[in-house]
């Protein structure tokens, strides 16, 4: 299909991009590598007057060193943070989860801000950033705020983002010597998470002394497994401890029920995935 007519900007700052987001108010869309906005549009799912594209701020590109953060520029693709360093070493879990993510045709032109943008709660980068206790950095015309990622997805594809916001950067604790592992459990290669489990751990003489969870798909929003993190920490980095803090894995989730499975099925495999990526992790 052919989209509707709308108005095309393609700002050179990020000052720009927010008067035009302004001028647009809520009927504005913005458009960072366009993998999601450009099939919405097409389908007519979505009609906005006018198009922000961001494309021309390489000003939001890279990933940086930030003392104990790594500051990751909202239009990196996810082909560059597979391949970075600083992720490779800081942040394992963001590169194993971009691993999973579409194709590589996807992963050269998709952006790591525009999926965090999006807000799908079947995309694979959410839980991650969740799990890690990211923070999304936010312009608009007041200025410049930072939104932990448990404040930042609010509903299915609903952000805390103002319509007249960019996501820049996302700020991302560095977890140096942690093991890392995303499970994903699909019907094909290349779909998105049925379910799927973000987790980062740190052990220290046989014990888990720090666990992060995360869900994909287990609601409007992604899910932090508190009960897996607080049953794991302390506890020795055995099997037996693994199997009984991941039964605690559905607490608090509410689980969607569609043509993929149901709510029931989708609580199940949280807990067989957390408990095959705490172990990856621990092994890591």
């Amino acid at each position: 299909m052919i989209p509707a007519a709308f108005d095309y900007v393609a700002p050179t700052t990020v000052e720009e991009a927010v008067r035009a987001l302004a001028a647009g108010g809520e009927d504005a869309k913005v458009m960072a590598g366009g993998q999601s906005l450009i099939p919405v549009l097409r389908m007519r799912l979505a009609a906005p007057t006018v198009v922000v594209d961001l494309s021309g701020l390489t000003e939001l590109t890279g990933v940086h060193d930030d003392g104990d953060w790594l500051r990751i520029g909202a239009m990196t693709t996810h082909h560059e943070v597979q391949r970075d360093p600083l992720v490779r070493r800081h942040a394992a879990l963001l590169r194993l989860a971009t691993d999973t993510v579409a194709d590589p045709q996807v992963r050269h032109r998709g952006t790591f801000g525009g999926s965090l943008a999006h807000a799908d709660p079947a995309g694979d980068l959410l839980a991650p950033a969740l799990a890690l206790d990211a923070v999304m950095v936010c312009v608009g015309p007041d200025g410049t705020r930072e939104v932990p990622a448990a404040e930042f997805f609010v509903d299915y594809f609903t952000t805390a983002l103002a319509p007249d916001e960019l996501l820049t950067h996302v700020k991302v604790p560095k977890l140096t010597g942690w093991g890392a592992r995303y499970e994903k459990f699909n019907r094909v290669a290349q779909a998105w998470s049925i379910v799927a489990v973000a987790a980062a751990v740190r052990v220290s003489d046989g014990r888990i002394t720090d666990a992060r969870v995360g869900l994909t798909n287990m609601g409007p929003t992604p899910v932090r497994a508190r009960g897996v993190e607080e049953a794991l920490v302390g506890q020795p980095a055995t099997a037996e401890a693994i199997t009984a803090a991941a039964t605690r894995a559905a607490e608090g989730a509410d689980p969607p029920s569609d043509g993929n499975a149901d709510a029931e099925y989708r609580s199940h495999l949280a807990r067989v995935l957390t408990e095959r990526a705490v172990t990856a992790a621990v092994s890591a």
